[in-house]
Formats: C-alpha cells, sequence, structure tokens
C-alpha cells in the first residue's frame, strides 16, 4: 500500500507551482534571504511563546494553582489517541 504524504491538503505538483511563482516574483538570490527571515521570525515566535508559557506556570505555582493537571490531561488524550489508532488501524481504508 503506498501512501502520499500532503502537506495541508497541498499535492506536490501544487508546491513545485507555488515555488515557481515565488521564485518568478522575488527572485532565486532574494529566496535564501527570505527563507532566513522565515526562520528567524519563526525562532522568535517560538522563543516568545516558550516564554509566556513558563511565567505563566511560574505564576500559577506561586499562586498555589495545581498545574499537575495538565499532564494528567495530556496522559489521557495520549490513551485515547492511542486507543483511537488501535481502532482505526483495522478500519483504514485501502488505496
Amino acid at each position: 500500500m503506498i501512501l502520499q504524504a500532503t502537506f495541508l491538503f497541498i499535492s506536490g505538483a501544487e508546491i513545485a507551482f507555488i515555488l515557481f511563482i515565488v521564485i518568478m516574483v522575488f527572485g532565486a538570490d532574494k529566496l535564501p534571504e527570505i527563507a532566513r527571515g522565515l526562520g528567524k521570525g519563526m525562532r522568535v515566535l517560538k522563543d516568545a511563546s516558550n516564554d509566556i508559557k513558563h511565567e505563566i506556570t511560574k505564576s500559577a505555582e506561586k499562586s498555589g494553582i495545581d498545574t499537575s493537571i495538565v499532564s494528567d490531561v495530556k496522559k489521557e488524550l495520549d490513551n485515547v489517541k492511542d486507543e483511537l489508532g488501535d481502532f482505526t488501524g483495522s478500519v483504514k481504508r485501502k488505496l
């Protein structure tokens, strides 16, 4: 059985067409600079979100709020996901 990976329901041909248009609009020499800028922006966003999570957790612990519920919910979600994966494994349609 061959499965084709899709990214946001976009096929390989559509991705190639989008890349072609991007190269035509910005030029091949500007593409690395654009990618570098996007990478730095994503890194800054990730660091900011991690800082916010850390501050919220720290202030919750300081206030005496029980933060272990997050790990309990995550464990339960993982269990449900595993059980659902086991169930759908036998039901998946064949391509």
